[in-house]
This record gives structure tokens, sequence and C-alpha cells, in this order.
């Protein structure tokens, strides 16, 4: 009955797993995650994350592979300086849109350049963020919800000359001191922790929570992918085109456009590491 619940409405599966036997244990959720997410996440799960005490670990996994409506001439790439701070500068390869047919839905404010990017299907699209001056916490500062929404309804088709930087990373984030600091407190400690709905006592607490992401853009397109687990333990229009070159750290974020929900978000500091 739980298992029917799980898989029909929130198209979730569980297994059992002997957390004692912690290699084996994580070898078998990071295989999981793995698959899930085409091979771009991988040994997410430590062993040593795991043991006898462990009694639940949640995870989710998100893949996402889109081109672009426009793709990106390979040919026009071209490598050039991206800008770290004002005396600092890495080599990119930089990729240009063809100035020939260059519409893009585009916005501006004082401070910053706002573009999107659209994939294939027109379900989905980027938005990437970037402040005009070299100063990233000018874009961090200003978004919110409510921003976001105002420049997403302000965007406008434009002839614009597009230079973005391919780029690629991975990083994994261990959540608990943010979720501590965004107010979830209770659930981390042992014996306050109330997770009783779940196993009809207050004997559960989470010990881990960490995220994991991957994210590549190039010519083709974007592909990226997320998981997450949480660990439980018992208590024990002008003349000339616009220019948008994002030869500086910018912001960007994958979009369900018809919702509005945020697949991915991320900001990009230096694209050649």
């Amino acid at each position: 009955m739980l298992l029917d619940l799980l898989e029909n409405f929130y198209m979730a599966e569980a297994n059992e797993l002997n957390f004692a036997d912690n290699v084996n244990a994580a070898e078998t959720i990071n295989n999981w995650i793995e698959e899930q997410t085409h091979d771009k996440i991988k040994d997410m799960i430590s062993p040593s994350m795991l043991s006898e005490y462990t009694k639940l670990v949640l995870t989710n996994a998100i893949y996402f592979k889109g081109l672009w409506a426009n793709p990106f001439n390979p040919d026009d790439t071209y490598e050039t300086d991206f800008e770290l701070t004002s005396d600092e500068t890495v080599e990119v390869n930089m990729m240009k849109s063809d100035s020939e047919d260059s519409i893009f839905n585009y916005t501006e404010t004082d401070d910053l350049q706002i573009i999107e990017l659209q994939y294939t299907g027109d379900n989905l699209s980027m938005i990437v963020i970037l402040p005009k001056e070299n100063n990233i916490t000018i874009a961090e500062s200003a978004l919110s919800s409510g921003n976001l929404s105002i420049w997403i309804n302000s965007l406008t088709g434009d002839e614009v000359d597009v230079e973005i930087p391919k780029f690629k990373f991975e990083k994994k984030y261990a959540l608990n001191a943010l979720l501590k600091h965004m107010g979830i407190i209770d659930a981390f400690i042992p014996g306050v922790a109330d997770f009783s709905k779940m196993d009809g006592t207050n004997a559960l607490f989470i010990s881990e929570a960490i995220h994991q992401s991957f994210v590549e853009v190039n010519e083709e397109g974007t592909e990226a992918a997320a998981a997450t687990a949480i660990i439980m333990e018992l208590t024990s229009i002008p003349e000339e085109p616009k220019r948008f070159i994002a030869d500086h750290p910018f912001i960007f974020l994958i979009q369900h456009k018809e919702t509005g929900a945020i697949l991915f978000m991320g900001r990009v500091m230096n694209p050649a590491e």
C-alpha cells in the first residue's frame, strides 16, 4: 500500500538497505543517483555518512539536457579574457551569436542587463543576469522573486549581439548550516526533532543534508543535473544591435516558462575552473 502510494502520487520508490554495511549501502545509493543523472553526479554519499544508527536516507535527483533554439556556431567561438577582478583575468572560450539573426528577449535596468536564451520546444529557457559593472553583488542584491518577475515580464524581442562563455562546473554543498540559518533548527536536534508522523516516535533527526549539482553550457545547449540527500539518524531596439558581453561574473537560471519554476540557478565567477 505505502509503496503504491509513493509510486502513484509522488513518483518515488522505497528500498530497504542495511546501513550498518555502510560501504554497500552508499554504493547502492550512489548508483541510483548516477543512473538518474546520466553519470553526471558520482560518489555523492560517503560510507562514513552511514552507520548502524542511520534509519533513513531521502534522495532526489533531476537531470536536464536542453538544446538551444538558436545554437551558437562553434566556428565563431574564440578565446578572450574574462575579468575576475579589475586587475585579474582568465582566458575562456567565448561563444558568439550570429549577428545576422540575433533576436533575443532582452531588457535592462540602470545596473543590469537581462537576456533570455531559448531552448528547443519553447517550454524552457535560460535567463542570464549580467551586471553592467564587474560587481556580482549588484546582481545578487537585486535578485528577488519580485524583481525577477518584473524583469521577465519586461523582456521584449530585440536585436542583440550575445557573447557568453562556455562553462562547466560541479559543486557539492553541505546544507546543515544553511538550513539552520534559514530557521530549520529543531529538525537537527536529537530529542527535539519531531518526525513522529514518519515512524510514530520522536527518535528521528536529520544528521546530514547535502546537495550536489553539475552544469555544462556549450554551443549546442545546456546539460545539468542535481541531487539532494537527507540522512536521518536515530537519537544516539536602436540602429545598432545591443551588446550583451558576459566577460565578467554573472548569474544564470533555467526556468520552466509556463509556471515560472526555477530548475537550476547559479553564478559563474570563473568559467575557466
